[in-house]
This record gives structure tokens, sequence and C-alpha cells, in this order.
């Protein structure tokens, strides 16, 4: 089936439509510092506002454990929605009580509102399905329509995710609908050279991307933390480097597919190799297998590629035609560790074709790398979501929506 969309709800003009964002954004001391998610969901919203629709947003911010807690609060993203569209954007102190409602009942044709932290009610992701629905019938009393529009949650079976999409006529809004447009290429339909770069912290995190993605993919980069477990898995030390000894095994199976199918599987050469975890740890450029050759011996961590790694790997993504990155290759955070993810991002630039960055950590690392979404062919707002996708799976909040 094919997912619903915008258009298939009709006239919109005065109708009370509920759009799920994800604004779900990083905060330090209640000041937003990558608004990214709030850019991400204005095409819907404004398009919504366009054709004079009453838009009640809703979202999640944090893990507040189904209690109100001010730390959590989206007024910083409802004070920022306000800014981005242009006009006044109330926030409403609970999420479905006298608050909500008085501010949903004065909503005039082209205006928003934000209805506070979904998760200050335990319903909206309680294990409880009746407990779900319960929540969604409280919030469906406030939409004539409903709009997915929170990427980053529809791989969760949510009272705002799927349950409130069966109680209203419901659609995907214009992100979802993009998201699952380019992701579904990079799965179903990927131009060749195809490239797949993996990092991030866990191998295990990467384990159904990598078993789905083999019999496909003409490349496989490894970098992050994740690489350690690659390179134990030939037989190298690596020092107090990140190492998952049980995924041993499985790295081997995936090594030895790679080899079977055919598909270059990139592991790095060299590695930046600290004295310890720490921005201002020293650290020294080693062989891929030789860390513990380094100045640190066996107590070496290694936080980064190395610049002949960098290399290897910006040329093998530019010289493909579709290329899904997900994960950084070091501790971008320091930025004597961040080389590795940044030659990654002006690859990807580069690129002659589809560029996806693969959302979480990945977009946070290109926008703190002072690199712009647009400089991509196109960049996740939803790290589980896309993996999810990316590893075939089915997504209740896309189910929902007929996809």
């Amino acid at each position: 089936m094919a997912l619903r969309t915008l258009e298939t709800l009709g006239d919109l003009s005065g109708k009370r439509v509920i759009v799920r964002c994800d604004l779900n954004m990083p905060l330090n001391n209640g000041e937003i510092t990558d608004d990214g998610r709030a850019r991400a969901s204005l095409p819907t919203l404004q398009s919504l506002i366009d054709q004079g629709a009453k838009v009640v947003v809703i979202s999640h911010l944090g893990r507040p454990k189904g209690e109100p807690n001010p730390e959590f609060s989206l007024a910083p993203a409802a004070e920022r929605l306000g800014q981005l569209l242009d006009q006044d954007v109330p926030l409403a102190t609970d999420t479905v009580g006298e608050s909500a409602r008085q501010l949903v009942s004065e909503l005039q044709d082209g205006g928003v509102v934000v209805l506070e932290n979904l998760r200050f009610n335990k319903g909206e992701t309680s294990k409880d399905e009746a407990e779900r629905e319960e929540f969604a019938k409280q919030l469906a009393e406030f939409g004539d329509a409903y709009v997915s529009d929170g990427f980053g949650v529809v791989h969760r079976k949510q009272a705002s995710v799927f349950e409130l999409a069966k109680l209203l006529p419901s659609a995907a809004g214009l992100l979802v609908a993009n998201e699952v447009e380019k992701l579904g290429r990079v799965v179903t339909d990927p131009e060749k050279p195809f490239t797949v770069v993996l990092g991030g912290s866990k191998v295990s995190d990467k384990l159904g991307v990598i078993q789905n993605l083999l019999p496909r993919v003409d490349r496989l980069v490894i970098g992050g933390g994740m690489l350690f477990t690659f390179l134990a898995a030939q037989g190298y030390s690596v020092g107090k480097s990140l190492l998952e000894e049980e995924q041993l095994e499985t790295v081997r199976g995936y090594i030895d597919e790679a080899r079977e199918r055919g598909v270059e599987l990139l592991l790095p050469t060299d590695i930046n190799v600290a004295e310890k975890f720490a921005a201002d740890a020293a650290h020294e450029i080693v062989p891929a297998d030789a860390i513990e050759s380094s100045s640190f011996g066996a107590e070496g961590i290694g936080l980064d590629i190395g610049p002949d790694s960098e290399k290897a790997y910006a040329e093998a993504i530019r010289s493909s035609k579709t290329v899904f990155w997900n994960g950084p290759m070091g501790v971008f955070e320091f930025p004597e560790f961040a080389s590795g993810t940044a030659a990654i991002a002006q690859a990807l630039t580069a690129v002659d074709g589809l560029s996806v960055v693969g959302g979480g950590d990945s977009a946070a690392a290109i926008r703190t790398l002072g690199f712009a979404d647009d400089e991509f062919g196109h960049v996740s707002t939803g790290g589980g979501a896309s993996l999810e996708l990316i590893e075939g799976k089915r997504l209740p909040g896309l189910e929902v929506l007929g996809w």
C-alpha cells in the first residue's frame, strides 16, 4: 500500500489539525543548541497554515518518565517555532488538561499552538495498549485530522504515533513522506556504486543494517568505536579502545560474507590513539594493526581514524553514486578527534548522486562541524527510525499510515 500523504486529507481550511512533530532538540541551560528538527517541521506547518488550518503541534522532549518536569518543557521549542514561523505560538501548560482545551478552543485559522511535552503523561509511552488508547482518545478531541511529521518516533508504538493515527483521518506530513522516499531509494533502488559508511560506538547497534545491506552494497566503510571490534576480529590488539568481545564471532562472519559477496570492506589503516578519553589528551597516529605500539602502550585508546584512512574513505565516498552514512568516525565532540568525521562529511558533499546522512549523532556532527543540511542529498531527522527502515523493518508509525 502507498503512504497516505497530506493531499489525501482534502480541504483543511478551518479544520483543527494535530501535527505530531519531533521537537526533541538538545538544550543547554534552557537554550536550544541545534534547531534542526524544528526547521525540518516548517514545510508541513507552513503548508497547513497557508491552507487556513488550525494547527495543534504535539511532541515529546527527553525522558520525563510520565510526570511533569520543568527541565523537559517544550517552552523553548514553542518559542523557536514562533520565531521561525513569524507568528505567536503559545504553549499549553499541560497535554490534555484545561490549558490545552482553552488554547485549542481559541485557535484561529492559520494559527498554531503547542501542547506541553507528551511524555508528561504516562499514557504516551505505556506498555499497556489500553492506557495508550485512552491518552490517544483525549488527544483526538483536539483535532479533526492528524498529520504524522515526527520521523524520529515512527518506529515506536506510542499513543501519539500509532493509536492517535487510527482515531482520526491521518496522513504523513512532508517531512515523513520525504524521509520514506529518500531512505526507500537507499534500500530498494540505490544507484551504483553504493557505499554504506557506519560509525558510532557499538557494532551491536548496527548488526541489522549490516545484515540487510551486505547483499546490496558495493562498499562497506567502518569507523567509530565499532571499528575496534572489527580489528580485534582480525586478531589485532586494540588497547583500551571500545571492544564488544561478544560480537567478535558475528563480525568475523560479516567479514567472511563481504569477501564471498565481493563487497569491498574498508577498515582503517591508521588510528588516532589517545592517552585517555579526554579533549586535551595526548595523542598520536599509529598503524591500525599496531595500536599498542603507541607511546601509551596497552593503555592507549583509539578515538578517531587516522589521516591515511580519511583519504581512502573520502575517495571511496566521492566515487559512489549512492552513500548512506550513520555514525561518526571518532569522538567529534573533541576537536582533536573530529577530523575523521569532518572528512567523511566533506566527501559526502561532493557525491554526484544521492548522499544520505542517517540522523542521530551523524546529523548532530555535521552541524557541530559547520556543515549545512542543504550540502547533502538528505539529512534524516531520525537516527533509530532511519536505521530500522534501512534494516528493512516495518515501522508501526508508517504502517498505520498505509505504508
